[in-house]
């Protein structure tokens, strides 16, 4: 092999293994080269946007709470209450939701449910309970003789939470006041929560949905003549998913009709 294919070979092969670059027999100080370089030309600043009108800030969750208590006070029938919620601002969940879902059923029900957020289902429709749990749950209205003529059916926040998720406590506190609102205008002689949310927020309980169930609490607001005996139950949505626990909830079922009974004497 001559001189010049002996060479074109080594290159070749360091050219293989990675080589990039060759070593001279001097050391480069390759930080002074650097240095040393020409700075390149700074681009010109760029114009500034001429300063625009200042945002209105968002409400506090206090500025909202007291606008709340402030409308559903002033509402003196359901249909009061839903109008005021229509103008109502202070819920995060109202911009990314499609509807208000308020209640469903009869205003002069004896029984009132709460559950604890819209679907997807409702929020398209407006209506709460009509998705695979509202259908189990007027199957369980029925196992005890009622329909939704007999119960109204509402949640604990009036808009669908993004993606279904539960509902964070500044949200619950936003709505409370027309939640309460609504109890002293329905006035039912028994007050169902339905699923854990639903019950610590009505109720002001710490315990699980499993040791709540089963029980009879008190509901009262300052307002209200007289408390309204409430018993939380797993929501209907639990139930799909836990199928073992609808005997669990047959029982609460037999409770509120017992309890029913008991009161109309």
């Amino acid at each position: 092999m001559n001189i010049e294919a002996q060479a074109r070979a080594i290159l070749e092969w360091h050219q293989l293994v990675g080589v990039d670059e060759t070593i001279g027999s001097e050391t480069i100080d390759w930080f002074a080269q650097v240095d040393a370089a020409p700075a390149a030309p700074q681009p010109a600043p760029a114009a500034q946007p001429l300063p625009s009108a200042p945002q209105p800030l968002p409400p506090s969750n206090d500025q909202s709470v007291k606008t709340a208590v402030e409308l559903a006070a002033a509402a003196s029938s359901v249909e009061d209450l839903r109008a005021a919620l229509e103008t109502f601002d202070g819920c995060g969940l109202k911009k990314t939701a499609t509807n208000l879902v308020f209640v469903d059923g009869n205003p002069d029900a004896r029984v009132l449910f709460i559950g604890e957020g819209p679907g997807a289902e409702e929020d398209r429709q407006g209506v709460p309970f009509v998705g695979p749990s509202g259908q189990l749950l007027d199957k369980m209205l029925a196992s005890i003789g009622l329909d939704r003529g007999d119960a109204l059916i509402s949640n604990t926040v009036f808009w669908r939470p993004p993606g279904n998720r539960t509902p964070t406590p500044q949200e619950t506190a936003t709505c409370m006041p027309f939640v309460e609102r609504l109890i002293e205008l329905v006035d039912p002689e028994v007050l169902v929560p339905l699923g854990g949310p639903a019950a610590k927020s009505l109720l002001g309980e710490t315990q699980g949905i499993g040791r709540l169930r089963g029980r009879w609490f008190s509901f009262e607001t300052p307002r209200m003549s007289h408390p309204v005996p409430a018993t939380p139950m797993f929501h209907p949505a639990y139930l799909l998913r836990t199928p073992i626990q609808k005997r669990a909830a047959w029982n609460d079922l037999r409770l509120i009709r017992e309890k029913l009974a008991e009161v109309g004497r």
